[in-house]
């Protein structure tokens, strides 16, 4: 038996005193979030204790113990320290906390994020490591600062550590791709097959790789490709690089949200956990990065005696969507949980309460 051996009947109520987190005998050193993993975090205040950190993820103080069994840090369940962060582990569709496989996988927190217990400190938070990767739909599309004409050795697919040489769009933005500077690669794509979708939906960036320019020539920038994403070629496009946070700290949703999903973002027609897709909501709808959305499927069904007439049944909750990005209009989201394939077109809302 490991150190996680569960006590006998006969020790369960002495460990069932309350889990001090106050007056710690010193001070714990934070846990650095893995880069590869995604997963959601919480920063221990004052007060807690693991039974009650239990109750309100889980909805059981009675499960304390595989809370405790996912965080090999904390030595002794009986003392927890302000400031350390605790991964917290959620099997969808159970109120259980329960041991998942670390690499890409997304634990699913309650509907509403964790209240603040402090003025200014962030309760919990979501880590997402490719949060550079993201791309967007925006209306009017980015001006891109040049254009990949070639690549040394005359590669047809370009990846990290080769050079490429750029043709700038024109003075200001060669201005802008000083020596030292890093850029995004990205592509245009329209965001649906719909012949008019970029006029009513906007222009889908779809992010490649970063670039890191090494010198300047009299007509073209030479850099080199330190992050691919996914493959860049000739004729694919540079925008700044502006980094992203990628822990992102949970936020209410704005109440009376009901939307869509457009599409995946690589236009696949299965959607399913930690999928990357867009919706039809944005900044101008009070939409903010770190919110959390239901996916519902609404039904419905015939009348009795056949009658063709339709009524609607009762909306089925099928996932739940993360705020990654937000555009105007648009915002770019993660589905962090999804019951069955969820399909362009459906529907998401604010969680009920």
């Amino acid at each position: 038996m490991n150190r996680r051996t569960y006590p006998t009947v006969l020790c369960s109520l002495f460990l069932l005193i309350p889990l001090l987190a106050s007056t710690p005998l010193t001070a714990a050193e934070p846990i650095d979030v893995i880069e590869s993993e995604a997963g959601f975090y919480y920063t221990v205040q004052k007060g807690d204790t693991l039974w009650d950190l239990s109750r309100h993820f889980n909805d059981s103080p009675w499960l304390w113990p595989e809370l405790w069994e996912e965080n090999d840090q904390i030595s002794n369940p009986h003392w927890i320290f302000p400031g350390e962060r605790i991964r917290l582990y959620k099997k969808s569709g159970t109120q259980a906390i329960t041991k998942t496989e670390p690499i890409q996988q997304v634990a699913v927190l309650p509907a509403e994020p964790v209240a603040q217990k402090e003025e200014g400190t962030p309760a919990a938070y979501f880590a997402f490591a490719a949060i550079d990767s993201v791309g967007f739909i925006r209306s009017p599309p980015v001006t891109p600062l040049g254009t990949i004409f070639e690549v040394q050795g005359r590669k047809i697919l370009i990846s990290e550590e080769d050079m490429v040489y750029i043709r700038p769009t024109d003075n200001s933005a060669r201005d802008i791709l000083s020596p030292g500077s890093r850029h995004t690669v990205f592509r245009y794509m329209n965001p649906t097959d719909e012949r008019d979708s970029k006029e009513t939906i906007g222009t889908q960036h779809y992010i490649l790789g970063i670039v890191e320019v090494a010198r300047k020539e009299q007509d073209m920038v030479i850099a080199k490709i330190i992050k691919s994403f996914r493959t860049i070629g000739v004729n694919d496009l540079l925008m700044p690089f502006i980094p992203r946070l990628r822990k992102i700290e949970l936020k209410p949703g704005t109440p009376g949200i009901d939307g869509q999903v457009i599409i995946s973002e690589n236009h696949s027609t299965l959607i399913g956990d930690h999928t990357l897709a867009f919706i039809d909501k944005g900044r101008t709808d009070n939409i903010v990065v770190g919110q959390q959305y239901s996916i519902y499927n609404a039904q419905k069904m015939v009348l009795e005696n056949n009658e063709i007439e339709t009524k609607r049944l009762p909306p089925v909750d099928i996932g739940t969507l993360l705020i990654l990005h937000t555009e105007q209009t648009t915002s770019t989201v993660v589905i962090t949980r999804a019951t069955k394939n969820i399909a362009r077109g459906e529907r998401f809302r604010t969680p009920l309460k």
